[in-house]
């Protein structure tokens, strides 16, 4: 019988996530200023696993962590595209749902020091209430939602999500990624008496909170939610939790791309988390997972390569990695 209930333990995902899924085409060495009917020429392109969710589940997974992903994709190329990369990462995507609209497409076009980001919703438009396992993602540990804003018919439902989850049993946490349209308001503040861990950057940090101060924002969020991690880039990272900051330095490594670092941090943190390392170990290792993500071009290139990832570990990060 024990060796029954192991196997069993074993099948179940120790983090559900419930996100969008769609290639990221990366388009390098564009000038700032694109002229119209004008044929410009790049210096090279990714066509790569994108979105914030999708580059969480899979980075999450190559860490190590039972992942379950729940999205919608087109019965399309990108769409077998995207789901062939979570399956070959190890995530399970028996609830990846097709839909009669295209999968979405996200174009960036990297600048300087910055970059512009084009998104097509596609099917990500499409996934609602009717297409979620709750009784699946209730025999995880964990329950982790992205891109809260690009989710435009599950939105009503996602505070009675969250609520049902921490009602069965689960930790949750959320990471709201960008607002296409700019608003930052809705359900947050609905959502947030059901998240336990809130990750988002210095900017949307301030545009949450609607304040322009950093450290005002940081206060105010943190009082909504145990615990907040804050993602500062090149300065590294913060959480807070019952009035106390601890800070993390970035890890110095060969810059080549930031797309899917923050989507990183939040796996590294989360495999930490979830095994109930403490913050400070969690807040460390998020920072070496993103320093790993940023040394290949797109979210997940780095991860694929497995003699390249052991050996960048190995490097850079003197903790354990705890497995389940």
């Amino acid at each position: 019988m024990t060796h029954a209930r192991s196997q069993e333990d074993e099948s179940r995902p120790e983090i559900a996530i419930v996100g969008e899924l769609n290639p990221d085409l990366i388009v390098y060495g564009l000038p700032r200023e694109l002229p119209e009917e004008r044929e410009i020429l790049a210096t090279g392109f990714t066509l790569t696993l994108g979105s914030s969710s999708a580059i969480l589940a899979h980075n999450l997974s190559l860490l190590g962590s039972r992942v379950s992903f729940t999205s919608r994709v087109g019965a399309d190329l990108f769409g077998e595209m995207c789901t062939q990369r979570l399956r070959s990462a190890g995530v399970d995507i028996s609830r990846v749902l097709h839909s009669g609209s295209s999968t979405g497409v996200t174009l960036i076009l990297p600048l300087t020091t910055t970059r512009r980001i084009i998104t097509y919703p596609g099917a990500m438009f499409e996934m609602g209430v009717d297409d979620l396992d709750l009784n699946h993602f209730a025999t995880a540990r964990h329950f982790h939602l992205s891109s809260l804003f690009l989710h435009r018919k599950l939105a009503p439902h996602i505070p009675e999500l969250f609520r049902e989850m921490k009602r069965r049993g689960l930790t949750t946490s959320l990471d709201t990624n960008d607002d296409p349209e700019d608003k930052w308001i809705g359900m947050i503040d609905n959502l947030l008496p059901h998240v336990d861990l809130l990750f988002c950057t210095e900017d949307e940090l301030c545009k949450l909170a609607q304040l322009e101060s950093v450290e005002a924002a940081a206060a105010l969020l943190s009082a909504a939610v145990p615990l907040l991690a804050v993602k500062r880039g090149v300065r590294g990272a913060s959480v807070y939790r019952n009035g106390v900051r601890i800070d993390a330095p970035a890890i110095s490594v060969e810059f080549v791309d930031a797309v899917g670092a923050g989507d990183t941090f939040d796996a590294g943190f989360l495999h930490q988390w979830v095994r109930k390392a403490p913050l400070e170990s969690c807040l460390a290792f998020a920072n070496v997972a993103a320093a790993l993500s940023v040394t290949r071009p797109g979210g997940t290139e780095a991860f694929v390569d497995t003699p390249y990832r052991e050996r960048f570990l190995r490097q850079h990060w003197n903790g354990e990695v705890l497995s389940s």
